[in-house]
C-alpha cells in the first residue's frame, strides 16, 4: 500500500534542498527510496514535477503548486496526529538546532541532559557558528538567534531581551587603567568584531540618558568569530560588548572584570526562528519550550 503522505514529504524536501542525496539524509532515506518516491508521486499526480539535471534539482511549475498545497496539507495532518496526545507522550528523531557558541556552553549543554533524560529517544544535534545558517536548506528544526531580525522569511517567536556587559581582563586594565565614564576612553582600545574582515568595525555603543551614543577606538586585534572575541579578551588585547549571559562564568572567576556598569550597550533581542508555524514536529515545540524556560531568569520583557 502506498503511503502517500511520506510519497509528499519526500516531495517537499527534495523541493526544499534542490538535492536527491540531502533530502534523503534529512529524511533518514537512502537516495534511492527518495527517487522512487518522486517517480511514483509524479505518477499518482499525473504531472513532472521536478526538474532534473546533473548539478540541480527544482521544482516545475506543477511541482511548485503542489509544494504549496503540500505544505498545508502535511501541517493538517501533524496537527491531527497530535490533537489528542498527552503531554507526556513519547517524542522521538533528531533535532537539529543553531545557537551561539557562548550560550551553548555556558547555559544549555550543561542542562541539556535535564531535557535528554526526559525525552531518551531524542538525538539532538547542536550547531554553533557564527554565519546565519539556512533553516530550510540545512534542515535545522529552529535556530537561536540574538540581535534585530532582519529577515521575514522564517517564524519567530521573541523571548524577550538580553542585558549586555562592558569587559576586560585583569591584566588589561592593570595596564591601561578602568575607565569610569565613556569619557575617559581616550587611550583604550576595542577588540572588533565584524562579520567580514575588512569591513567597517563598530564604535563602543553605550546608553545615556535613555539614548544611544557611540565612541570610535582604535583595536589591537580584529576578529570574525565569537570564541575569538572572548579568547582575545581574555588575553588582555582589550575591551568588549557582550551578552552578560555568555560572560557570567568568567565575571564570577575573575578572569574579567565588568566596567562602565553605568553605561551598557543597549540590550539585544533573543529569538527563537523556525520554517513553518504548523509544520513543525512535536519535539521541536517541547524543546523550544523548555530552552525558552531555561532563558527565562536571564532575559528581560522589556526593552530596558
Amino acid at each position: 500500500m502506498i503511503n502517500k503522505l511520506e510519497l509528499l514529504r519526500s516531495f517537499m524536501r527534495v523541493t526544499e534542498l534542490s538535492s536527491f542525496t540531502q533530502a534523503g539524509e534529512s529524511l533518514g532515506l537512502p537516495k534511492s527510496t527518495v527517487s522512487e518516491h518522486i517517480q511514483t508521486l509524479e505518477t499518482l499526480v499525473g504531472a513532472r514535477l521536478l526538474h532534473r539535471t546533473t548539478r540541480r534539482v527544482s521544482a516545475t511549475q506543477d511541482g511548485l503548486v503542489l509544494y504549496e498545497r503540500s505544505k498545508d496539507m502535511l501541517a493538517n495532518m501533524d496537527e491531527l496526529e497530535s490533537l489528542f496526545r498527552q503531554d507526556n507522550q513519547v517524542l522521538a528523531g533528531r533535532l537539529r538546532i543553531d545557537m551561539p557558541t557562548s550560550f551553548a556552553r555556558a547555559l544549555v549543554l550543561p542542562r541539556l541532559g535535564e531535557f535528554l533524560r526526559k525525552h531518551p529517544q531524542v538525538q539532538v544535534e547542536i550547531s554553533c557558528t557564527d554565519r546565519r545558517v539556512d533553516i530550510v536548506r540545512e534542515s535545522f528544526d529552529c535556530v537561536l538567534r540574538i540581535g534585530e531580525l532582519t529577515d521575514a522569511t522564517y517564524v519567530a517567536r521573541r523571548l524577550g531581551w538580553l542585558s549586555m556587559v562592558n569587559c576586560a581582563s585583569p591584566s588589561y586594565l592593570a595596564t591601561y587603567g578602568t575607565p569610569r565614564i565613556p569619557g575617559e576612553l581616550a587611550g583604550h582600545f576595542l577588540i572588533h568584531y565584524v562579520p567580514l574582515l575588512g569591513s567597517h568595525p563598530e564604535e563602543f555603543i553605550y546608553l545615556h540618558q535613555g539614548k544611544q551614543q557611540g565612541i570610535a577606538l582604535p583595536a589591537m586585534v580584529t576578529v570574525n568569530n565569537v570564541d575569538a572575541y572572548e579568547a582575545a579578551c581574555l588575553g588582555g588585547l582589550g575591551i568588549i560588548q557582550a551578552p552578560i549571559l555568555g560572560m557570567a562564568d568568567h565575571l564570577a572567576a575573575g578572569r574579567l572584570v565588568s566596567i562602565l556598569r553605568d553605561y551598557p550597550s543597549p540590550p539585544m533581542e533573543i529569538s527563537l526562528l523556525y520554517a513553518h508555524r504548523r509544520y513543525l514536529p512535536q519535539r521541536a515545540r517541547v524543546f523550544m519550550d523548555w530552552l525558552a524556560a531555561l532563558l527565562a531568569p536571564y532575559i528581560s520583557q522589556k526593552q530596558q
